[in-house]
């Protein structure tokens, strides 16, 4: 079992039924999600020891949010509690031609406000928190919580210093966020810095683009993938920050909301290797889908033996299975991916 560290929010998801629009019916359907939670909670249910780090607000809904982690076996232990609010989003699930569609309601929530010096990082990767000094074997974090706010962003920063100083790998997934890099800074002004303190990263080639500046010459909608373009992309990024030994490039071809094809390319330490090729038919969920790929690759890295090949195969297969997978959990386990992983995808009755 290793120790997985994640920071960053966990928010009141608030969805319409189906594939309805917003307020098309007086209901909305409520769970909890957010990026690096969804990742705790995948690694947790992979056998792995998943922890979360964040900031909730000390009422009901906090508490809602918290025992939606520990029904998984996530360690919520370090959270902190405080007066204030969760943040909100709202999902209208696309069809067809209609894309999905996400409204945030964040603004002041309780992690936007934690600052450096609010989480002893020090002790937390070092297990003196709860008296184990269990070390932590990996940190992993988002582009979606520097977002936030400046105080978020300088915590962040602070995150990924402290967990190099201790030694623990560390993992960032870019996740650029438009509608919420409203603070003032640029994404790149941020997620450079960051990146500068990374062993991993993940991302799409939007996210390489407008979180670092890389340009990506890219075209994701010939329909057909170009191998060279994605080795050279990841290059320029290993070339820029020499300090990052993997990149992983999530490849999605969006046809329509409801038919994705689905695939990943990984740059490591012993070579360029492509996922197996996934058509995904009939997709009921896709929001955490880049979460599920993160704790995969996560899980793949720490358990196979340096295996990179199979590592981003192992990812991509959770990612997969995430998209029939409602709310923004994975609630696979390893067994169910190392299946797929084999090539036991027929969907047949498991008697």
């Amino acid at each position: 079992m290793k120790k997985v560290v994640t920071f960053g929010e966990i928010m009141l998801r608030l969805k319409s039924p189906g594939h309805e629009r917003f307020f098309q019916s007086p209901v909305l359907e409520a769970t909890f999600g957010g990026g690096e939670a969804n990742v705790a909670v995948s690694l947790s249910l992979f056998g792995d020891k998943g922890v979360f780090v964040s900031s909730l607000p000390d009422n009901p809904v906090g508490d809602g949010a918290v025992q939606s982690l520990r029904k998984y076996g996530v360690d919520t232990s370090l959270i902190i509690r405080r007066s204030g609010r969760l943040g909100i989003y709202f999902l209208e699930t696309g069809s067809m031609q209609r894309p999905s569609n996400v409204v945030y309601d964040r603004d002041a929530s309780c992690i936007s406000m934690v600052k450096p010096g609010d989480i002893q990082w020090e002790k937390i990767f070092s297990g003196k928190t709860d008296g184990s000094n269990e070390k932590a074997d990996w940190f992993h974090i988002t582009g979606i919580t520097p977002a936030l706010s400046q105080s978020a962003a300088d915590s962040a920063l602070e995150a990924v210093k402290e967990a190099k100083k201790a030694g623990v790998t560390v993992s960032v997934d870019l996740n650029y966020r438009k509608k919420l890099w409203q603070y003032g800074k640029k994404a790149p002004e941020v997620m450079r810095e960051l990146a500068k303190f990374a062993d991993v990263i993940i991302a799409n080639e939007e996210d390489i683009q407008k979180c670092l500046g890389i340009e990506a010459h890219v075209d994701v909608t010939s329909g057909k993938l170009d191998t060279d373009a994605y080795k050279n992309l990841t290059a320029q990024v290993k070339k820029e920050f020499p300090n990052i030994s993997v990149v992983a490039v999530t490849l999605r071809e969006s046809l329509s909301a409801d038919k994705n094809g689905w695939s990943a390319a990984l740059s490591g330490k012993s070579g360029f290797y492509l996922s197996k090729h996934y058509d995904l038919d009939d997709i009921e969920d896709r929001v955490g889908g880049g979460d599920s790929f993160s704790a995969g690759l996560i899980y793949g890295l720490l358990h196979y033996a340096g295996d990179e090949d199979y590592a981003v195969n192992f990812a991509a297969a959770a990612s997969a299975l995430k998209h029939s997978i409602s709310g923004d959990f994975n609630l696979t386990v390893k067994s169910e991916v190392e299946a797929l992983c084999q090539g036991d995808g027929s969907g047949r009755v498991q008697r």
